[in-house]
């Protein structure tokens, strides 16, 4: 289902979460963007970014459920930052690109693998996998500035009380202004647009039953649980 975002405003006083009107026309997610997470699934760093979509429909928020349909196989997490896009971009150049970003949230990339790597080796589109509804919990996100250095941020999730993901934003081969230029070279990013900048390794399976946390440094969380279909 479509979500409206939530902003956190980082106020020590009263901790608000003020609600807007954003809602993403789409998600764009990066593949295969920290060198640690290329190497754990075997293969050759991109030479450009590997950009695929998730669609409004698969966004979920803080607490809600990620359903897992029945006989799709494996389903891996993957921690990633998010970039919430304030101001329509076409055509944006690296050296301005900052400047239309809203702020950062924690994103988890939920992957149907199997079905992803079925689709690889067949060499089709794989974007199915990463589509399904529920497949995109996000956190609230903190204005951009609340945020000091978004290449110099922790990423963690556990599973189960679990450590599974620990990275850094520092580690991303293409960093954001790289990808808002090369993404709004092909397609405008409109107002709530949501950037998956890509996962460090650590990617693994979840089942129902489940209980999820994600954090950026300090900054937010996102929990949420797994059902079955």
């Amino acid at each position: 289902m479509v979500i409206e975002l939530y902003l956190l405003e980082k106020d020590l006083k009263s901790g608000r979460v003020l609600e807007t009107g954003l809602k993403p026309s789409k998600i764009v997610g990066i593949g295969l963007n920290y060198m640690s997470h290329v190497k754990e699934a075997g293969l050759e760093p991109p030479d450009e970014p590997v950009i695929f979509l998730k669609p409004p429909s698969s966004l979920i928020g803080n607490g809600d459920v990620i359903i897992i349909p029945d006989d799709i196989g494996s389903v891996h997490y993957e921690v990633e930052l998010a970039v919430v896009i304030g101001w329509r971009a076409r055509k944006v150049s690296a050296q301005e690109a900052m400047s239309y970003v809203y702020g950062y949230g924690v994103f988890i990339d939920v992957t149907a693998r199997d079905l992803q790597m079925a689709c690889m080796k067949k060499g089709t589109a794989w974007a199915l996998s990463k589509g399904f509804d529920t497949f995109a919990p996000i956190s609230p996100i903190v204005k951009r500035d609340y945020v000091e250095d978004p290449h110099n941020l922790e990423l963690k999730l556990w599973v189960n009380g679990e450590l599974k993901q620990h990275g850094n934003t520092s580690d991303m081969i293409f960093k954001i202004p790289e990808l808002i230029e090369y993404i709004s070279r092909a397609m405008t990013l409109e107002p709530g647009d949501i950037i998956a900048t890509g996962t460090p390794s650590g990617v693994g399976p979840i089942k129902p039953g489940d209980q999820l946390k994600a954090t950026l440094s300090n900054l937010v969380e996102l929990t949420v649980r797994v059902c079955g279909e």
